[in-house]
């Protein structure tokens, strides 16, 4: 939006006549809010496909390096409590978002390797544990 109103202002400011299309809008012309029931379907399969992943490599030794996986100590992500974060952990010793927590259990109990806050895998994971708790309400920083 910022670029867009640099350009009006420099059309101004050279005396240019400034012919807008009618379906101008200076909110934006794209409408988030705006979906058909073929975008919903699409979305919830996708997220679908990605929480089962998640739930794959929740419950596999593949994370880690010992044949420790995260539903041996986590079952169906009990105890994750994803709708609390971020908030402080005594293991880190500050205010963490969920994902450097389950890095956390990857280093050790798992004794693997760290995953990329956007690697594929730590965003199936959080589908997972999300889905494990939807309609929990949100309460950040809760313990």
């Amino acid at each position: 939006m910022r670029a867009r109103t640099i350009v009006l202002a420099v059309a101004v400011a050279v005396g240019g006549a400034l012919q807008l299309p009618v379906e101008y809008s200076p909110v934006g012309a794209a409408k988030a809010d705006e979906f058909t029931k073929a975008d919903l379907d699409r979305w919830a399969a996708e997220f679908e496909a990605v929480a089962t992943e998640g739930r794959r490599l929740w419950t596999s030794p593949e994370l880690g390096t010992n044949g420790v996986a995260c539903g041996q100590c986590h079952p169906n992500g009990a105890n994750t409590h994803p709708e609390t974060y971020p908030k402080f952990q005594k293991q880190a010793g500050r205010v963490v978002a969920i994902w450097e927590m389950v890095n956390w259990c990857i280093r050790n109990p798992l004794e693997g390797k760290a995953l990329a806050a956007d690697d594929p895998k730590m965003i199936a994971i959080q589908a997972y544990l999300a889905k494990e708790r939807r309609g929990v309400k949100l309460e950040p920083g809760k313990h």
